[in-house]
């Protein structure tokens, strides 16, 4: 499982990330339908699955069942998920108004 403030890749796009609020189920977090790893960690070679193809968008969170999130700090072209259930987009929240 990794900790708050580790920075991973994808092993199979540009995608990083850095975990902002961890859970067990990071223990299986992949981009494009393969594994994670710490940045200049070692890459298998696997290649983008097409069903994990819908990529990421820079500076948003991603989030799980679990309450595990993401931050996204490069673009890529997979799509984050735990195993094969994919991330959900975390939307942000309006701020009040300071009339």
């Amino acid at each position: 499982m990794y900790t708050t403030g580790t920075r991973l890749e994808s092993q199979v796009c540009d995608t990083q990330v850095i975990v902002v609020r961890t859970a067990e189920s990071l223990a299986d977090l992949r981009c494009g339908g393969a594994a994670m790893v710490e940045i200049g960690g070692e890459r298998s070679g696997a290649a983008l699955d097409g069903r994990f193809a819908e990529g990421t968008a820079l500076g948003k969170r991603y989030v799980d069942e679990t309450g595990a999130e993401i931050l996204v700090t490069k673009a890529g072209a997979g799509s984050l998920s735990v195993g094969d259930a994919r991330l959900r987009f975390k939307e942000s929240t309006a701020l009040p108004s300071s009339d």
